[in-house]
């Protein structure tokens, strides 16, 4: 299933992908997703913030069902796995409890959320938020890209109403339990030797916007004592936070930055960077961009934020029981990726996650792997864990 993806949104000059939340490229797996559903009999729905599902069985009040799936979007020169996995492997598990003649006790749910990695506009996740409540949907709308073009705007274009943004408890209902797969983005089941892996926790993670403002002035007829240039504040900042990161036992980045005006012969007025900063513990994570925003002369906005995600321990010790399949319980392990499974897990919904192992543990890449024979023990183990969840 996922060869015909592979095509979808791909640049050939990288062989990475960028599939940005309702791109032409996103549009177009969402209707692959709509086909797989099809094929399946399965009833198709989308919610009130763009987020698909596709449903065997009625869930209704008193009735939740168990719903598997990930997300299609991409980040800019993303790899093949991150999301598309979790999805195809959704319904290569229904196919396969199809095959050994199952039929789920309760109704069984495949999704696909939208624009859960930000990369359009900035605030990851945004669908699960949306859907949960834990995204103002005003905040929403009037989020821009980089072309300036707001999420209304976008919606509008791809003939949605903007004005059904918002918490979806009738959707949120309809879920009793999330079981997400998806692709290890680090080397955890590498070192255990294990193709399947649990997760336990999410770190704590968020973006902050810095900008710093200058005076854009000629390149070559400016004095250097006469330039006001926000690269330099700049660049001591990315080196603050490589320094900070690693005396206090976190991670951080600037993955992203815009220089205004941007012309190769002039100083620049002003450079936005977006720091995304992580850890173990918050507390460590907050002290970073605490010690980074006073040192910086520069206006901090923070943009997104999700605290610690510690998954339902029985359900995680369920998951882990069942996917070992050999009898021995598949390895616990933690992330400092976020994920749709971490939002709906802040709001309530019993949530819990599955790995599959990555023998490079290189995502957010085109380098990202994951071997076709591991892919298809991810199947057998979410297969097994939707059996005993659907009993």
């Amino acid at each position: 299933m996922l060869e015909p993806l592979a095509p979808i949104g791909r640049d050939p000059d990288t062989d990475g992908y960028v599939r940005d939340a309702w791109s032409p490229a996103e549009m177009e797996l969402r209707e692959w997703f709509a086909g797989e559903a099809a094929r399946r009999g399965l009833d198709l729905r989308e919610d009130r913030n763009g987020n698909l599902w596709a449903w065997q069985g009625e869930p209704g009040p008193g009735r939740p069902g168990v719903v598997t799936g990930s997300h299609l979007d991409s980040v800019r020169q993303g790899g093949a796995y991150d999301g598309p996995l979790g999805v195809a492997s959704a319904f290569a598990a229904l196919d396969l409890l199809r095959a050994r003649g199952v039929t789920p006790a309760r109704p069984l749910g495949v999704v696909c959320f939208t624009d859960e990695e930000g990369a359009r506009f900035g605030v990851p996740c945004v669908g699960s938020r949306l859907l949960t409540g834990a995204l103002d949907p005003a905040r929403a709308l009037a989020l821009k890209d980089d072309d300036g073009d707001t999420l209304a705007d976008v919606l509008t274009k791809a003939g949605r109403d903007p004005g059904r943004l918002g918490r979806d408890d009738e959707t949120l209902s309809a879920v009793g339990t999330f079981v997400e797969l998806h692709v290890e983005q680090g080397r955890g089941l590498v070192h255990e030797g294990r193709p399947v892996g649990v997760a336990s926790a999410i770190w704590p993670h968020g973006r902050w916007r810095f900008d710093f403002r200058g005076q854009a002035n000629h390149a070559g007829t400016t004095r250097l004592a006469d330039r006001d240039d926000p690269m330099l504040p700049f660049a001591r900042m990315v080196l603050a936070a490589r320094e900070a990161a690693a005396r206090l036992g976190v991670v951080a980045t600037v993955g992203k930055v815009r220089v205004s005006p941007g012309n190769a012969n002039a100083v620049p007025g002003q450079v936005s960077a977006w720091l995304d900063a992580r850890g173990a513990g918050e507390r460590d994570v907050r002290a970073l961009v605490r010690e980074l925003a006073e040192g910086a002369h520069a206006a901090v906005a923070e943009e997104s934020w999700t605290p610690v995600v510690s998954f339902d321990e029985a359900l995680r010790d369920r998951l882990a029981r069942v996917a070992g399949g050999d009898g021995t319980p598949a390895p616990v392990l933690p992330t400092g990726a976020g994920h749709d499974a971490g939002i709906l897990a802040t709001a309530g919904v019993p949530s819990a996650m599955l790995f599959v192992r990555n023998p490079t543990g290189v995502s957010h890449s085109p380098d990202e792997h994951a071997e076709q024979a591991d892919c298809e023990a991810g199947v057998v183990a979410l297969a097994d864990v939707l059996e005993d969840l659907c009993r």
